[in-house]
């Protein structure tokens, strides 16, 4: 028999190209591909996914579609690499198995990115600074972009990969929700919107009021009044400080709406979708002032000076 085979020319090239093509095979699945620690895959086929990581610089191609068919599915979501350098064979597997460890973040409305990115990184164990700095390198505007919402995140996402996610989720929600509103999605206009529901998101007491706040702030852009309003005062990482007549007097930022005219240059926070609303469909008022009301934790509105400083001093 083995006789049979060697005297058979077919035989021995078929069993040569057999035995070089199995080990071009395991040589390739051998290779080392270079990864992150988790690594986020969309739904899809075999063949989108392979797409999808190529795009992203990771090291695969054609082959590895085919290589995948035998070792299982692809899943979806974050996957847990282990991050470093692994064999393309055990990069696949990973795959098919290994579904990261998760987290959850929550961004509520009113917050500024800094801060809301200075407290993740510190529960994450990131760092903040690049983290900020990996957010200003993606995202069009500093504040105000990032959606509220509760993020799903795996333990072990770098600076840079977390950075990415948030800002493309939120990308992805305010296209969605201008289109819905607008029918289409105009960025000058759509960031106009998003800075002006950041200061009713600021000012307002509760989402009953929005709409109300809202119209006060667009009739006093329309009569060339200042803002003159605490809560642009409150960004970055003064989200949560006290504003003061001395804070108003030594702020010289564009966003002290007591020293300069119109609506400050971008978002001062994360908006919500009544903040929204109500800065795209304000109220019909003449209201042109509001103090708080400390029994009731409201606004008390006016149209006139006068009535607004009566209601001022029966607050003192």
């Amino acid at each position: 028999m083995i006789k049979n085979f060697i005297k058979n020319p077919y035989l021995a090239i078929f069993f040569d190209i057999l035995v070089i093509f199995s080990l071009s095979v395991f040589v390739y699945l051998a290779r080392p591909i270079a990864t992150s620690k988790v690594v986020f895959i969309p739904k899809g086929g075999v063949g989108e996914i392979i797409s999808y990581l190529a795009n992203r610089n990771f090291n695969v191609g054609p082959v590895d579609r085919y290589a995948i068919y035998l070792i299982g599915r692809p899943q979806s979501g974050w996957i847990d690499m282990q991050g470093g350098e692994l064999a393309r064979i055990d990069f696949l597997k990973r795959l098919t198995t290994a579904k990261a460890a998760m987290t959850q973040i929550t961004l509520i409305p009113g917050e500024t990115r800094i801060v809301f990115l200075n407290q993740i990184a510190s529960e994450l164990n990131l760092d903040a600074k690049i983290l900020n700095e990996q957010y200003e390198a993606l995202a069009p505007l500093p504040d105000g972009f990032l959606t509220p919402n509760t993020y799903k995140i795996p333990l072990g996402i770098s600076e840079r990969h977390l950075a990415y996610y948030l800002v493309n989720s939120s990308k992805k929600a305010h296209e969605e929700l201008a289109r819905k509103i607008y029918g289409e999605f105009d960025e000058k206009r759509w960031f106009k919107i998003l800075t002006i529901a950041s200061v009713i998101q600021k000012e307002a007491a509760n989402e009953a009021e929005m709409p109300t706040v809202a119209s006060v702030i667009y009739n006093r852009l329309n009569k060339g009044m200042r803002l003159q309003m605490d809560g642009t005062l409150n960004y970055g990482v003064y989200s949560h400080e006290a504003v003061t007549a001395e804070r108003i007097r030594t702020d010289m930022s564009e966003f002290n709406t007591y020293l300069n005219d119109g609506l400050p240059p971008t978002p001062v926070c994360a908006v919500s979708i009544a903040a929204i609303k109500a800065a795209i469909n304000p109220a019909n008022t003449e209201f042109l002032y509001f103090v708080l009301d400390r029994k009731t934790g409201k606004h008390k509105f006016a149209k006139t000076l006068a009535e607004h400083n009566q209601n001022v001093a029966a607050q003192r």
